[in-house]
Formats: C-alpha cells, sequence, structure tokens
C-alpha cells in the first residue's frame, strides 16, 4: 500500500532531522501548545501503537484507549494522558522505540488490505485511511520540529494524500462544529512541489482555493494560519473554510493565531 511506504518515508525524514541534534534536542519546546520535542514523539509514537494493534486484532483498540478516554472525561491533557501511558519512557529511549514502532507498523500496513475495517476513536474507517492519517500527523507534528530547530523541510509529491485528506475532509470541518455544511464545496486547484497541477472538486471561479499544495496541506492540519500563506481563496465558502480547515478527528480545534507558528530564526 503506497500510503504505508508514505507514511515510513515521513517518518524517516524526521528521524533523521532529530538524528542530527543533541539530545538536549528533546527538552525544545515548539510553537505547538508548548509542548517539547520529546512530548511529540511520545504522542506520535503512542497513536502509531494504537494503528497498529487495531489492524492486528479488532478487539484491541477499545481496552488500549478506554484509559486514555478515562482520563481526557477526568479533565486530564492529551499530554497528561499520554505520558501516563508511556510510563516514564522519554528521550532518547522513546526516540529509539518510536522509529522502531515506524517500521513494525508501516509493514504491517503495507501488507494489509487497503480496504480492511479498523476501529479508532471515531468511526470505524479503512486500512488506507488509517495510515493516512498516521502520515499526515506524522508531517503536521514533523512541522512544529522543523519550525523549532529553524529547518525547512524538502516536500515531494507525496503529500498528495495529505491533500485529498484535506479536500475530503470538508464537510467534516463544518459537521464537527455542527455549522450545516455549505454546498457546493469549493474548486481546488494547487501547485505540487515538482510543479504538477492537482485540482479537486468542480471547476468554479467565484468560490476556489488556489495556490501552494504544502501551504494547502500546512493550512487543513492546522500548522500555520491561512493569513500566513500566499493561498488565494475566493467567495465566502472558501474563505469560511481555510478559516476553520481541520483534516483530522477530534473535537473542533481552531487554527493556530497568525503569525504564531514559522520558522524560528537560528539566534
Amino acid at each position: 500500500m503506497q500510503q504505508a511506504r508514505d507514511f515510513r518515508e515521513e517518518c524517516a525524514v524526521l528521524e533523521q532531522l532529530i538524528d542530527e541534534c543533541p539530545v538536549e534536542v528533546f527538552n525544545l519546546k515548539t510553537q505547538f501548545k508548548g509542548w517539547a520535542i520529546g512530548d511529540v514523539i511520545g504522542h506520535l509514537h503512542m497513536f502509531n501503537v494504537a494503528a497498529r494493534i487495531t489492524l492486528e486484532d479488532d478487539n484491541a483498540f477499545a481496552p488500549f484507549f478506554k484509559p486514555v478516554a478515562k482520563y481526557l472525561a477526568q479533565g486530564k491533557t492529551m499530554l497528561e494522558a499520554q505520558y501516563i501511558w508511556l510510563d516514564g519512557l522519554s528521550g532518547p529511549a522513546l526516540f529509539d522505540v518510536w522509529r522502531l514502532e515506524c517500521e513494525v507498523t508501516a509493514a504491517l500496513y503495507d501488507n494489509a488490505d487497503p480496504k480492511h475495517r479498523v476501529k479508532w476513536a471515531g468511526p470505524d474507517m479503512s486500512a488506507r485511511s488509517s495510515i493516512t492519517a498516521r502520515r499526515m500527523e506524522t508531517w503536521a507534528h514533523g512541522q512544529e520540529i522543523f519550525d523549532r530547530l529553524g529547518k525547512i523541510r524538502t516536500e515531494t509529491d507525496r503529500i498528495k494524500n495529505i491533500a485529498y485528506l484535506g479536500v475530503n475532509t470538508y464537510g467534516w470541518t463544518f459537521v464537527n462544529r455542527k455549522i450545516e455544511v455549505p454546498e457546493p464545496a469549493p474548486y481546488v486547484k494547487l501547485s505540487a512541489p515538482s510543479g504538477a497541477v492537482w485540482e479537486f472538486n468542480a471547476p468554479q471561479t467565484e468560490n476556489c482555493v488556489h495556490g501552494s499544495a504544502v501551504e494547502f496541506c500546512q493550512v487543513v492540519a492546522q500548522t500555520r494560519n491561512v493569513a500566513d500563506t500566499n493561498l488565494k481563496t475566493m467567495g465566502d465558502t472558501a474563505i469560511r473554510w481555510m478559516a476553520l480547515a481541520q483534516c483530522f478527528a477530534g473535537q473542533p480545534n481552531n487554527p493556530p493565531a497568525p503569525g504564531s507558528r514559522h520558522k524560528i530564526e537560528a539566534s
């Protein structure tokens, strides 16, 4: 499954970035909710494990996620919940376990039936959707690490599956906020890293989003505010969507405030 190979490659990009840094890197605070780089790796690891076990056994996800849901219901943050689950695992040891789990999870999904249904915290989804979500989250959370270290990631056309996810979750952005979904969905025309042009939905001149595929993915994954990009949005529906876009599951999340997420220049 190509999406599993894309996930593996995305993990490898993040692994190489961190491998080049001193051990203190895990304590550096990012622009994402004040999470440290080690917090980000712990979060990715926990949900990679969740994605693996739900594919291995239909009955395994519920007992895995039940204590996490319990902690969240008690008012604990996701960060607090994951550290209870990690049980002291942190720093380089956590990093080593994370990259091993990346390989195991990627291999498992690479050999899976893409249409196989798996359990998750929200609705069931296909194996293809599950590993695409893991790749998207690795890419999205990787952004705050690249930003914190003052690095620019070299993007490739494998972000197309994130662009697809962004377009396909158009309705979800509104449904999740209990807002009636505006119709029709905007026409989306994006320039890929390779220079290719990707088009989604019916062409419309007054209801559309045009621009960089990378910036579109950053907006739908909420690693950038649309105001900090060069995306062109035309029409009220397109403007509303890009102001709220959320391509991931969970409670409604507001995009980062304008100017709050960016590459940190070396001092």
